[in-house]
């Protein structure tokens, strides 16, 4: 049993790199903000990305906060801290990209971990995650690489005009 155990925690911890799905360890320095366009910031890479000044988080990450918490936190545990359910998502946005997170709510997966099948379901049609993917993300990857504290945001900025709009748009209405 014990060997058994072992190699299929191993698996667990090799599988991302064999699939593809893990990256270099982002980092504060790797997630700063170098781009801006309607509120929205994006990286180097021209990722999405969070603006935290002063205590004051930008509309996304604070969006991406109570979004997350709307649908996430059920299985994934508060801040993104994980449960016996679902693993802490704010340690493993660390290691995924930005494309194969959307990829995983919006197709779901599938794995073995521990000898148990654990599945995240599809999320692609369920518009109240899908038109904020990008607000989870960020708030995801702030908390992940150390610069949003657990619990809500004290101070965010103003939602802008863009945001009311794609919305709109996406929501249908």
């Amino acid at each position: 049993m014990l060997p058994r155990f072992i190699i299929s925690a191993f698996a667990a911890v090799l599988l991302p790199f064999a699939i593809g799905t893990a990256r270099a360890e982002d980092s504060k320095e790797k997630a700063a903000s170098v781009k801006e366009e309607d509120g929205k910031h994006f990286d180097a890479e021209g990722n999405p990305t969070f603006k935290i000044e002063n205590g004051v988080v930008d509309w996304y990450t604070f969006n991406g906060y109570r979004r997350y918490h709307a649908d996430c936190h059920v299985c994934h545990g508060p801040d993104g801290e994980g449960s016996s359910y679902a693993p802490a998502l704010a340690k493993t946005t660390k290691n995924v990209d930005y494309g194969t997170f959307l990829s995983i709510v919006a197709e779901g997966r599938k794995s073995v971990v521990g000898g148990k099948e654990v599945v995240m379901p599809a999320f692609g049609d369920n518009k109240n995650v899908y038109c904020y993917l990008d607000d989870i993300y960020i708030y995801l990857r702030a908390r992940a690489v150390g610069v949003a504290p657990r619990g809500r945001p004290p101070k965010k900025a103003d939602k802008p005009e863009a945001a009311t709009a794609y919305e709109s748009s996406c929501m249908g209405g």
